[in-house]
Protein backbone atom coordinates (compact mmCIF):
# COMPACT_ATOMS: atom_id res chain seq x y z
CA UNK A 1 0.00 0.00 0.00
CA UNK A 2 1.44 3.25 -0.93
CA UNK A 3 1.80 6.38 1.69
CA UNK A 4 -0.97 8.54 -0.17
CA UNK A 5 -3.49 5.16 -0.41
CA UNK A 6 -2.15 5.40 3.67
CA UNK A 7 -2.91 8.53 4.12
CA UNK A 8 -6.61 8.41 2.62
CA UNK A 9 -7.60 5.59 4.95
CA UNK A 10 -10.13 6.82 7.85
CA UNK A 11 -10.29 5.43 11.14
CA UNK A 12 -13.59 5.69 13.00
CA UNK A 13 -13.14 6.42 16.86
CA UNK A 14 -14.70 3.23 19.05
CA UNK A 15 -18.30 3.99 20.18
CA UNK A 16 -18.63 4.41 23.80
CA UNK A 17 -22.46 3.09 24.96
CA UNK A 18 -23.52 5.90 27.98
CA UNK A 19 -25.45 4.52 30.35
CA UNK A 20 -28.30 6.51 31.55
CA UNK A 21 -29.61 6.12 35.06
CA UNK A 22 -33.30 5.24 35.38
CA UNK A 23 -35.84 8.16 34.31
CA UNK A 24 -36.74 10.15 37.40
CA UNK A 25 -40.62 10.35 37.82
CA UNK A 26 -42.84 13.47 36.47
CA UNK A 27 -42.76 16.15 38.98
CA UNK A 28 -46.85 15.78 39.03
CA UNK A 29 -45.96 12.10 40.11
CA UNK A 30 -43.14 12.97 42.55
CA UNK A 31 -44.84 15.68 44.73
CA UNK A 32 -48.48 16.53 43.62
CA UNK A 33 -50.07 13.01 42.92
CA UNK A 34 -48.76 11.17 46.76
CA UNK A 35 -51.17 14.29 48.13
CA UNK A 36 -54.04 13.78 46.08
CA UNK A 37 -53.78 10.31 47.10
CA UNK A 38 -53.48 11.35 50.60
CA UNK A 39 -56.21 13.19 50.29
CA UNK A 40 -58.26 11.05 48.82
CA UNK A 41 -57.66 8.09 50.64
CA UNK A 42 -58.06 10.13 54.02
CA UNK A 43 -61.72 11.06 52.86
CA UNK A 44 -62.48 7.46 52.21
CA UNK A 45 -61.40 6.29 55.45
CA UNK A 46 -63.03 8.93 57.56
CA UNK A 47 -65.81 9.02 56.16
CA UNK A 48 -66.52 5.15 56.41
CA UNK A 49 -64.91 5.82 59.95
CA UNK A 50 -67.51 8.39 61.15
CA UNK A 51 -70.77 6.59 59.49
CA UNK A 52 -69.60 3.64 61.12
CA UNK A 53 -70.14 5.39 64.25
CA UNK A 54 -73.08 7.09 63.48
CA UNK A 55 -74.83 3.80 62.39
CA UNK A 56 -73.42 1.80 65.00
CA UNK A 57 -76.58 -0.89 65.42
CA UNK A 58 -77.61 -1.54 68.96
CA UNK A 59 -76.09 -4.16 70.54
CA UNK A 60 -72.88 -3.84 68.33
CA UNK A 61 -70.47 -2.31 70.52
CA UNK A 62 -67.60 -1.18 69.16
CA UNK A 63 -67.62 -4.60 66.85
CA UNK A 64 -68.76 -2.28 63.88
CA UNK A 65 -66.46 0.38 63.76
CA UNK A 66 -63.71 -1.58 64.72
CA UNK A 67 -64.25 -3.70 61.37
CA UNK A 68 -65.09 -0.82 59.64
CA UNK A 69 -62.26 1.25 60.04
CA UNK A 70 -59.89 -1.50 60.05
CA UNK A 71 -61.57 -2.65 56.52
CA UNK A 72 -61.27 0.70 55.41
CA UNK A 73 -57.85 1.62 56.26
CA UNK A 74 -56.50 -1.82 54.70
CA UNK A 75 -58.53 -1.21 51.45
CA UNK A 76 -57.44 2.21 51.54
CA UNK A 77 -53.82 1.30 51.59
CA UNK A 78 -54.05 -1.83 48.92
CA UNK A 79 -55.83 0.83 46.60
CA UNK A 80 -53.83 3.92 47.01
CA UNK A 81 -50.16 2.93 48.33
CA UNK A 82 -48.41 2.93 45.33
CA UNK A 83 -49.23 6.69 44.74
CA UNK A 84 -48.80 7.88 48.26
CA UNK A 85 -47.47 5.27 50.44
CA UNK A 86 -51.17 4.80 52.32
CA UNK A 87 -50.72 7.01 55.12
CA UNK A 88 -53.86 9.08 55.89
CA UNK A 89 -52.71 9.68 59.58
CA UNK A 90 -50.35 12.48 60.39
CA UNK A 91 -48.68 10.70 63.22
CA UNK A 92 -48.14 8.08 60.20
CA UNK A 93 -46.37 10.52 58.28
CA UNK A 94 -43.88 11.90 60.96
CA UNK A 95 -43.50 8.30 61.88
CA UNK A 96 -42.19 7.50 58.22
CA UNK A 97 -40.31 10.59 58.17
CA UNK A 98 -38.77 9.59 61.02
CA UNK A 99 -37.51 6.38 60.05
CA UNK A 100 -36.51 7.16 56.18
CA UNK A 101 -39.45 6.26 54.35
CA UNK A 102 -40.75 9.75 53.62
CA UNK A 103 -39.04 12.42 52.20
CA UNK A 104 -38.96 15.87 54.94
CA UNK A 105 -40.53 18.03 51.84
CA UNK A 106 -43.31 15.79 51.84
CA UNK A 107 -44.26 15.94 55.62
CA UNK A 108 -46.00 19.42 55.55
CA UNK A 109 -47.75 18.76 52.32
CA UNK A 110 -49.13 15.31 53.70
CA UNK A 111 -50.44 16.51 56.75
CA UNK A 112 -52.44 19.29 55.26
CA UNK A 113 -53.84 16.85 52.34
CA UNK A 114 -54.91 14.34 55.43
CA UNK A 115 -56.53 17.28 57.32
CA UNK A 116 -58.31 18.36 54.61
CA UNK A 117 -59.26 15.38 53.32
CA UNK A 118 -60.51 14.30 57.10
CA UNK A 119 -63.09 17.38 56.49
CA UNK A 120 -64.20 16.45 53.38
CA UNK A 121 -64.78 13.17 54.92
CA UNK A 122 -66.57 14.03 57.97
CA UNK A 123 -68.59 16.47 55.79
CA UNK A 124 -69.83 13.76 53.42
CA UNK A 125 -70.73 11.62 56.71
CA UNK A 126 -72.63 14.65 58.00
CA UNK A 127 -74.81 15.00 54.77
CA UNK A 128 -75.18 11.33 53.81
CA UNK A 129 -76.74 10.37 57.53
CA UNK A 130 -79.90 10.79 59.85
CA UNK A 131 -79.28 14.02 61.31
CA UNK A 132 -81.13 12.63 64.20
CA UNK A 133 -78.33 9.74 64.61
CA UNK A 134 -75.80 12.03 63.89
CA UNK A 135 -76.25 14.67 66.76
CA UNK A 136 -76.34 11.58 68.77
CA UNK A 137 -73.21 10.49 67.87
CA UNK A 138 -71.53 13.88 67.92
CA UNK A 139 -70.69 13.45 63.85
CA UNK A 140 -68.36 10.55 64.91
CA UNK A 141 -66.76 12.88 66.88
CA UNK A 142 -64.25 11.56 69.72
CA UNK A 143 -66.12 11.64 73.24
CA UNK A 144 -64.93 9.03 74.98
CA UNK A 145 -63.43 11.27 77.25
CA UNK A 146 -65.69 13.17 79.49
CA UNK A 147 -63.35 14.54 82.54
CA UNK A 148 -60.42 15.19 83.89
CA UNK A 149 -59.34 12.74 86.07
CA UNK A 150 -60.06 10.15 82.82
CA UNK A 151 -57.02 12.08 80.54
CA UNK A 152 -53.98 10.30 82.02
CA UNK A 153 -55.18 6.88 81.05
CA UNK A 154 -56.29 7.96 77.61
CA UNK A 155 -53.32 10.25 76.68
CA UNK A 156 -51.05 6.90 77.72
CA UNK A 157 -54.02 4.93 76.07
CA UNK A 158 -53.15 6.57 73.00
CA UNK A 159 -49.74 6.87 72.93
CA UNK A 160 -49.12 2.51 73.20
CA UNK A 161 -52.39 2.22 70.53
CA UNK A 162 -51.02 4.51 68.42
CA UNK A 163 -46.94 3.13 68.72
CA UNK A 164 -48.59 -0.02 67.63
CA UNK A 165 -49.90 1.29 64.83
CA UNK A 166 -47.18 3.19 63.36
CA UNK A 167 -45.00 0.15 64.06
CA UNK A 168 -47.17 -2.00 61.93
CA UNK A 169 -46.50 0.55 58.89
CA UNK A 170 -42.90 1.54 59.33
CA UNK A 171 -41.80 -2.23 60.27
CA UNK A 172 -44.25 -3.81 57.74
CA UNK A 173 -44.15 -1.27 54.78
CA UNK A 174 -40.68 0.64 54.91
CA UNK A 175 -38.47 -1.16 56.83
CA UNK A 176 -36.21 -3.61 54.52
CA UNK A 177 -35.72 -6.28 56.63
CA UNK A 178 -39.90 -7.17 57.76
CA UNK A 179 -41.18 -5.50 55.35
CA UNK A 180 -44.07 -7.36 54.15
CA UNK A 181 -47.11 -7.98 51.15
CA UNK A 182 -49.16 -8.17 53.72
CA UNK A 183 -48.86 -4.80 54.69
CA UNK A 184 -52.17 -3.12 54.33
CA UNK A 185 -54.13 -6.07 55.79
CA UNK A 186 -51.90 -6.27 58.56
CA UNK A 187 -52.25 -1.99 59.13
CA UNK A 188 -56.25 -2.95 59.31
CA UNK A 189 -56.16 -5.18 61.54
CA UNK A 190 -53.74 -3.14 63.58
CA UNK A 191 -56.26 -0.41 63.47
CA UNK A 192 -59.07 -3.20 64.53
CA UNK A 193 -57.71 -4.23 67.10
CA UNK A 194 -56.99 -1.29 68.60
CA UNK A 195 -60.35 -0.28 68.76
CA UNK A 196 -61.76 -3.35 70.48
CA UNK A 197 -59.12 -3.19 73.14
CA UNK A 198 -58.89 0.22 73.73
CA UNK A 199 -62.02 1.93 72.24
CA UNK A 200 -63.51 2.50 76.00
CA UNK A 201 -60.26 3.95 77.21
CA UNK A 202 -59.93 6.68 75.08
CA UNK A 203 -62.53 6.37 72.20
CA UNK A 204 -58.77 4.87 70.32
CA UNK A 205 -58.81 7.32 67.61
CA UNK A 206 -54.50 6.76 66.50
CA UNK A 207 -54.97 9.71 64.04
CA UNK A 208 -54.93 13.58 64.09
CA UNK A 209 -56.99 13.67 61.16
CA UNK A 210 -59.53 11.16 62.03
CA UNK A 211 -60.32 13.16 65.08
CA UNK A 212 -59.87 16.63 63.20
CA UNK A 213 -62.35 16.20 60.91
CA UNK A 214 -65.31 15.57 62.71
CA UNK A 215 -64.81 17.88 65.53
CA UNK A 216 -64.89 20.79 62.76
CA UNK A 217 -67.86 19.25 61.04
CA UNK A 218 -69.80 18.75 64.19
CA UNK A 219 -67.81 21.69 65.97
CA UNK A 220 -67.20 19.65 68.82
CA UNK A 221 -63.33 20.11 70.34
CA UNK A 222 -63.99 18.63 73.97
CA UNK A 223 -60.51 16.93 75.07
CA UNK A 224 -59.34 17.39 71.37
CA UNK A 225 -55.69 18.00 72.21
CA UNK A 226 -55.22 14.48 73.50
CA UNK A 227 -55.85 13.22 70.05
CA UNK A 228 -53.15 15.59 68.96
CA UNK A 229 -50.27 14.78 71.95
CA UNK A 230 -50.93 11.24 72.12
CA UNK A 231 -50.33 10.15 68.56
CA UNK A 232 -47.83 12.21 67.33
CA UNK A 233 -45.77 11.43 70.61
CA UNK A 234 -46.40 7.73 69.96
CA UNK A 235 -45.07 8.75 66.19
CA UNK A 236 -41.73 10.04 67.90
CA UNK A 237 -41.10 6.77 70.45
CA UNK A 238 -41.67 4.84 67.29
CA UNK A 239 -39.00 6.66 65.41
CA UNK A 240 -36.56 5.96 68.21
CA UNK A 241 -37.32 2.79 68.27
CA UNK A 242 -36.43 1.91 65.49
CA UNK A 243 -33.28 4.00 64.70
CA UNK A 244 -31.49 3.18 67.75
CA UNK A 245 -32.93 -0.61 68.49
CA UNK A 246 -35.45 -2.34 65.49
CA UNK A 247 -34.40 -0.84 62.06
CA UNK A 248 -32.12 -2.80 59.51
CA UNK A 249 -29.00 -1.83 58.96
CA UNK A 250 -29.59 1.21 56.64
CA UNK A 251 -31.93 2.77 59.33
CA UNK A 252 -30.66 1.87 62.57
CA UNK A 253 -27.80 4.85 63.43
CA UNK A 254 -25.99 2.27 66.34
CA UNK A 255 -24.44 -0.78 66.31
CA UNK A 256 -24.63 -1.63 62.49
Amino acid sequence: MSDAEFGRMSFKEPEVETKRGPAQPHWYERYLQPCIGELVGSAFFIYIGCVSVIENSDGTGRLQPALAHGLALGLTIAILGNISGGHYNPAVSLGAWLVGGLNMVMVIPYWISQLCGGMIGAGLAKVTTVWERYENATGGAFTAITSDPQLPAAVVGEIVMTMLLVMAVCMGAINEKTKSPLAPFCIGLTVTVDILAGGAVSGACMNPARAFGPAVAANHWDYHWVYWVGPMGAALLVGALIRVLLGDSKTRFFLK
